[in-house]
């Protein structure tokens, strides 16, 4: 990945013959018109779509069909293979897909391979009854969410292979915007028609397959997105190991074993590997120890669910994807450290927001204040990290499986370091929680500002763009 985002100025705007407030926002936001970055905002729709069908919009049905509460809890299970998607990630690295690999490429075979597969599955699901048949209902829905994930590794390598440095966080603003809708379609959208065709005089028993083949039908984005890219430039000569074509010749078990051990091998010879990883799970657990606790936060102080669902989750939802395509815009145009300082800086600023909504109390305009800052913060930083992880896995030889290992260890600050937020709320209080939180985002700082002493981000510059200051 080769790109120039120093831009040989150490201002706000550039300077130079051309250069002015016009030219830096035709080269900051230009980046979102690019094909390469459209083609990750079609992919982002399409790895949205599977989520909902196999939890939320499932959950859903089965109530409405009558099954018991234990046992939808139970589902909540199926979404196991996104926390170990990286189990077989080396899997996507390794081998081919016969016949497709040859005629779309590496990466783009395995991409409409899982979407076919998806498709497939999808519209299985839907023809099933959850209360006729429960386990079979449970096995169509972990398929599902198998190949959903199978997806998602395929593309976070793609994005990374076929971005410049300067593109990846751009490209993650579109391809988060892009998932957010495609679940709200999953959703809402799915929901919605099933109770528009039941009033049109469809048979209950059917309305939720037509959804979910509808839904299915729209991952045909997805698959016309693929068509229509370019395979990322990686050839035999990525493979790991002096010989290259020994490599393309063995066995698939062997090509297996040696990407996995590759992989790792080549991501636990960087330099201060240990702090590294260790920024890694903590650079969002301020901004995730906070987020568990907004809805009950919200409904505790005084309002209401209507307001939680429109302001917190509608609103919420605007102010995310700005906050998103303002991340991409900041990383493309300043060193990654800097970016990363700035995002990690206004997450923790935005949970005393937070603090202040608690003191004052149940009023609407103070709520949609603290929504629209905590969401846009948020959203800022959530799309620098991601081009941080992307960067680090600079490599083609085992994109998918670093991409994956990196994501599966940024999860554990939301989920095992964030279950102590609920003890953290109920002894400390709203106010003093929430500064708790705001605390919480200076280890992972303080490591960013050692990790930038340690020419850490020079490194990387030197390996995907031309350095720039840290402190420009």
């Amino acid at each position: 990945m080769k790109a120039d985002r120093s831009g040989g100025d150490s201002g706000f705007f550039p300077s130079g013959p051309g250069a002015g407030p016009g030219s830096y926002l035709r080269r900051t936001f230009g980046v979102y018109l690019k094909p390469r970055v459209l083609i990750i905002l079609l992919l982002g729709f399409s790895a949205g779509l599977p989520l909902a069908l196999s939890g939320a919009t499932l959950t859903v049905w089965m109530a409405e069909r009558g099954v018991d509460l234990e046992t939808i809890g139970l589902f909540a299970l199926v979404g196991l293979p996104y926390s170990i998607k990286f189990l077989w990630a080396p899997v996507v690295d390794a081998l081919r897909i016969p016949f497709l690999t040859k005629r779309l490429g590496r990466r783009r075979a395995w991409l409409v391979f899982s979407q076919i597969l998806l498709m497939g599955t999808i519209v299985f699901l839907g023809a099933l009854d959850p209360l006729k048949t429960p386990l079979l209902i449970a096995l169509a829905a972990i398929i599902v969410a198998t190949a959903s994930a199978t997806q998602d590794i395929v593309i976070d390598a793609f994005r990374v292979e076929s971005l410049d440095a300067d593109e990846q966080a751009a490209g993650m603003a579109c391809y988060v915007s892009a998932y957010r809708i495609a679940m709200l379609i999953s959703t809402a959208g799915v929901i919605t028609l099933t109770a528009m065709l039941e009033n049109m005089g469809v048979p209950s028993s059917h309305v939720w397959f037509y959804g979910y083949v509808a839904a299915a039908l729209l991952i045909l984005v997805g698959i016309a997105a693929v068509l229509i890219a370019e395979e990322p430039k990686s050839t035999a000569a990525d493979a790991p190991g002096p010989d290259p074509s020994a490599f393309v010749s063995a066995s698939p078990l062997k090509r297996l074993g040696d990407t996995s051990r590759a992989a790792f091998l080549e991501f636990s010879a960087k330099p201060d590997i240990a702090v590294i990883l260790l920024f890694i799970v903590l650079y969002k657990f301020c901004d995730a120890l906070a987020g568990v606790m907004t809805a009950p936060f919200v409904l505790d102080i005084g309002f209401d669910k209507t307001a939680y669902a429109t302001i917190v989750k509608g609103v919420g939802l605007i102010a995310v994807l700005l906050g998103g395509f303002a991340g991409g815009a900041i990383a493309r145009t300043r060193n990654l450290g800097y970016a990363l300082l700035l995002g990690g800086v206004l997450q923790m600023l935005s949970n005393l927001v937070f603090s202040a909504q608690a003191w004052i109390g149940p009023q609407t305009w103070a709520l949609v204040g603290t929504i629209v800052i905590e969401n846009f913060t948020g959203g800022l930083g959530t799309v620098i990290f991601v081009a941080y992880l992307s960067e680090l896995c600079g490599n083609t030889r085992h994109t998918a499986t670093q991409f994956a290992l990196l994501t599966a260890l940024a999860a554990i600050g939301r989920t095992v370091l964030s279950s102590s937020s609920g003890f953290l709320a109920a002894n400390l209080g709203w106010s003093l929680f929430f500064v708790t939180t705001a605390i919480a985002a200076l280890p992972g700082l303080a490591l960013l500002v050692y990790l930038d002493r340690r020419g850490h981000f020079d490194e990387l510059a030197l390996l995907n763009l031309p350095p720039k200051n840290f402190k420009s």
